[in-house]
C-alpha cells in the first residue's frame, strides 16, 4: 500500500512527526491526495483548494509542493471534507471528497466523520485501522474546473511602503494604512517588548 511515493508506515511516521500524532483526517487526507494523483496526467504543476481548515491541508502540504505559504494551497471552507488538484493555467483538476454514502461497512469512520460520538468514547486504533483497510474506497472522486477567480486571482504585490500608523511595511495597494491598523489585525498589543 503506497501514500504518493511513501509506504502507508512511513507515512504515518511523516504524520506523526508534522502533526504531532496520527491525525485521522491527514491520514484520511493522504489517501485523497493520492486517488486525485491517480486521475491527473503524469506531468505538470497543479494548485490545490482545501475545502476544510481542519488537517486536510496539512496532509496537501506533506504530500504535495503547494503550500500555503508558496500561493498554491488555498483554504476556503466549505465544511466539506474536500481536496481539489488543479492545473495552474486552465483550471482543470480533480476533486475528491470523503463520501457519507461510503462510509456504513465503516462505522468507526463514520462516527468520527458524522461526529456521532465524542473524542473520547472513539476507538483510536480501530479508526485508524479502518482507514487503512479502507483504503480508496471511502472517497467520490470528480472531474472539475475551478472558477476563474482562482485561477486569474493571485495578486503580485509588487510596492510596498510604511505604514504611518505602526510603522511597518505593508502592500501599497492596501490603501494609507495597512490592513491591520484599519481592522484587521488579529490581536491587540499590550506591550513592546525589548530584544
Amino acid at each position: 500500500m503506497k501514500i504518493r511515493s511513501y509506504t502507508y508506515e512511513e507515512y504515518i511516521d511523516m504524520v506523526k512527526s508534522f502533526h504531532g500524532y496520527a491525525a485521522p483526517g491527514m491520514v484520511i487526507g493522504g489517501f485523497m491526495v493520492d486517488l486525485a494523483y491517480q486521475h491527473l496526467p503524469k506531468e505538470g504543476l497543479f494548485d490545490s483548494v482545501s475545502e476544510t481548515p481542519a488537517c486536510l491541508p496539512d496532509a496537501i502540504q506533506l504530500l504535495t509542493p503547494c503550500t500555503i505559504g508558496n500561493g498554491w494551497l488555498r483554504v476556503i471552507d466549505t465544511g466539506r471534507f474536500a481536496l481539489i488538484l488543479y492545473e495552474k493555467t486552465q483550471g482543470e483538476g480533480i476533486r475528491v471528497f470523503l463520501d457519507p454514502a461510503r462510509l456504513p461497512a465503516w462505522p468507526e469512520i463514520k462516527s468520527w466523520y458524522l461526529k456521532l460520538k465524542p473524542k473520547k468514547e472513539q476507538d483510536f486504533q480501530l479508526l485508524i485501522e479502518q482507514i487503512k483497510q479502507a483504503g480508496s474506497s471511502i472517497y467520490g472522486v470528480q472531474r472539475v474546473k475551478v472558477k476563474p477567480q482562482l485561477i486569474t486571482g493571485k495578486k503580485h504585490r509588487n510596492e510596498f511602503t510604511i505604514c504611518p500608523s505602526c510603522g511597518e511595511s505593508y502592500p501599497v495597494d492596501d490603501g494609507e494604512i495597512c490592513r491591520g491598523c484599519a481592522g484587521a489585525s488579529p490581536c491587540t498589543v499590550s506591550e513592546t517588548l525589548v530584544n
